[in-house]
């Protein structure tokens, strides 16, 4: 049985060295395979990871299961030469994040067959989310560390067995690990009502320390004490977090003593979520501090908006008042579809109409990701790459709407296509995180 690669790093990273991995935490086709672009020929890992609503047993919001993702990326993986032995698949707020609002057993066995599919499937990298509450725990008063403690034990409980189920048709699998937390920031940023930058608490140390102790304790008393020493993750809140129209910045003083209690734990390092949008220096402190796995997700399908955007602006340039091409509308077309179904952005935007309007489709938050699923967005975004690859796009009006992949072009380090365009744009946001953990 050989180990995830994660371990390496940790243990690089607690013998003084600068180590870490980003995790691409998404289903965007697009993104996964810029990613795929920029670390093809290095020797990084790549981490993806699916969040618990995105993929679960029902499909989530994208129609797959833990299984159907898996085969997803290495389908992505065959299409764009990148070795799968590169790829660590990882699952993410594994818990009953969906299913808050429904009776608390039935929440549990929801989320103990979730991560049993996540484990059977082979992703290796577990993050155990229980830190919110379920229907019925607000009357009851009691929610607090123990609670979330014990509900991650189940569920660990039944990830191991998933993981021995899985030894039986594949003795090379690899035992997951495990990623715990109590302080876990909301999957997709924080919500309409934004805090003010002095209301977002940072982990307190007591807290963190109090974290580890019960879900040990936990552990212990459902038996399976192995697998807490493959806990390798505590999530925290380090101070960073974005909303819909701002980033509350890394301060690496105000996080001085939360990173330096890190360094009592020989195992563990610390998981940080909501790191988009944070600068590629903020990013790079945050590893040096012991943040060494660094969670991104909208910033990467925001760069994939901004793309699409850019080419549809290429597109009507180029067809508007051509008759022999039908454009694609596809701005249009997806904001008609979000109007139309509001269930994924209402709760993050608000504001004056106007306001509104322009978050829908420019929000950091980047709810427009609910809805590339969507059967008209999808047919909208082939046909406007499909307008854009049957004919040559002018250079003039690729520096006009994509200025920094017009300058990679005369330096011949890229094609003028649409697609290659589109990833290139991605790209931008992923360097940050390149930049972050390169030795």
């Amino acid at each position: 049985m050989s180990k995830n690669p994660i371990i390496d790093i940790i243990k690089n990273y607690k013998l003084g060295k600068h180590d870490g991995i980003f995790s691409v935490c998404c289903s965007n086709k697009f993104v996964i395979e810029a990613a795929m672009d920029k670390i093809r020929n290095t020797d990084m890992y790549l981490l993806v990871e699916a969040t618990a609503n995105q993929v679960d047993q029902f499909g989530g919001y994208t129609g797959m299961t833990p299984k159907e993702y898996r085969d997803f990326i290495y389908e992505l993986c065959e299409k764009n030469d990148f070795p799968k032995d590169k790829v660590i698949l990882g699952g993410d707020h594994l818990g009953p994040l969906t299913w808050r609002n429904i009776d608390r057993e039935q929440a549990l066995e929801n989320s103990k067959e979730l991560i049993r599919q996540y484990v059977m499937a082979g992703f290796t990298k577990i993050h155990i989310d229980t830190s919110m509450q379920i229907k019925g725990d607000a009357e009851d008063e009691k929610f607090g560390d123990e609670i979330i403690a014990e509900r991650a034990a189940i569920l660990c409980e039944t990830a191991e067995k998933a993981y021995l189920e899985l030894l039986k048709s594949d003795k090379a699998a690899v035992h997951p690990i495990y990623i715990i937390g109590s302080e876990v920031p909301i999957p997709g940023g924080a919500e309409a009502v934004e805090e003010e930058e002095e209301g977002l608490q940072i982990t307190k140390v007591e807290n963190f320390e109090n974290t580890v102790r019960t879900f040990k304790e936990a552990f212990e008393r459902h038996g399976i004490s192995k697998a807490f020493e493959e806990v390798i993750g505590v999530v925290v809140q380090p101070g960073v977090e974005f909303g819909s129209t701002s980033v509350w910045e890394y301060d690496r003083e105000k996080a001085r003593d939360l990173s330096n209690s890190i360094k009592k734990y020989d195992k563990l390092v610390f998981e940080a979520h909501s790191t988009d949008y944070q600068t590629k220096e903020a990013l790079r402190k945050m590893v040096e501090d012991g943040f060494i796995i660094l969670k991104v997700g909208p910033a990467l399908t925001f760069g994939f908006r901004e793309g699409a955007f850019a080419l549809n602006d290429i597109e009507n340039e180029l067809f508007r008042y051509n008759s022999n091409f039908e454009v694609s509308r596809f701005r249009e077309i997806l904001d008609f579809v979000m109007v139309k179904d509001p269930s994924q952005w209402e709760k993050h935007y608000n504001g004056t109409g106007e306001e509104i309007k322009l978050e829908r489709k420019y929000s950091l938050s980047d709810r427009c990701r609910y809805y590339m699923p969507n059967e008209e967005v999808e047919f909208a975004l082939n046909k406007m790459i499909d307008n854009l690859t049957n004919i040559e796009i002018p250079l003039t009006l690729i520096s006009q709407y994509m200025h920094t992949q017009y300058i990679k072009i005369r330096q011949g380090k890229l094609k003028p296509n649409a697609y290659d365009l589109l990833k290139d744009r991605i790209g931008e946001y992923i360097d940050d995180y390149i930049y972050a953990i390169s030795k």
